[in-house]
C-alpha cells in the first residue's frame, strides 16, 4: 500500500481538526461553543487513529482494509462534527460518534490480530 493512500485519510482528518479550530471563534455564541466542543472532540478519539497509523505504516501492516476503514472513520468523524456544529442533533450525533468508535475498534482488532497471528 502506498504511503499516500495510507496518509491521505490522516491529512483529511487533520484538515477537519484545523477547520474546526479556525471556525470556533471566541465561543461567544451557542454556535461558537458547539464549534469549540467539536474541536475538542477531534482531539480525543482520533488520537487512537493517529497512533494506529503511526504504528502500522512503518511495520508495513497498513493494508487495504486499514485504508478503507480509515476512510469510514474519517467520514463518521465529519458526520459527527457536522451535526455538532450545525444542529447538535443528539441521537444522530451520538450514532455518528459510536460508529466512529466502533470502526476504530475494528481497525485496532484487525491490526492486533494481524500482528499476533503473524498474517
Amino acid at each position: 500500500m502506498s504511503i499516500q493512500m495510507v496518509l491521505l485519510p490522516i491529512f483529511v482528518q487533520i484538515g477537519l481538526t484545523f477547520a474546526l479550530l479556525l471556525w470556533r471563534g471566541n465561543a461567544s455564541t451557542a454556535r461558537d461553543a458547539r464549534g469549540t466542543e467539536s474541536f475538542h472532540e477531534e482531539l480525543g478519539v482520533p488520537m487512537l487513529f493517529y497512533v494506529l497509523i503511526a504504528i502500522a505504516q512503518p511495520i508495513r501492516h497498513a493494508d487495504l482494509v486499514i485504508v478503507m476503514l480509515s476512510w469510514v472513520f474519517v467520514v463518521t468523524r465529519f458526520a459527527n462534527a457536522g451535526m455538532l456544529v450545525t444542529s447538535n442533533g443528539g441521537r444522530q450525533r451520538s450514532l455518528a460518534w459510536y460508529a466512529s468508535v466502533l470502526v476504530l475498534l475494528a481497525m485496532w482488532l484487525y491490526f492486533a490480530l494481524k500482528i499476533l497471528l503473524l498474517i
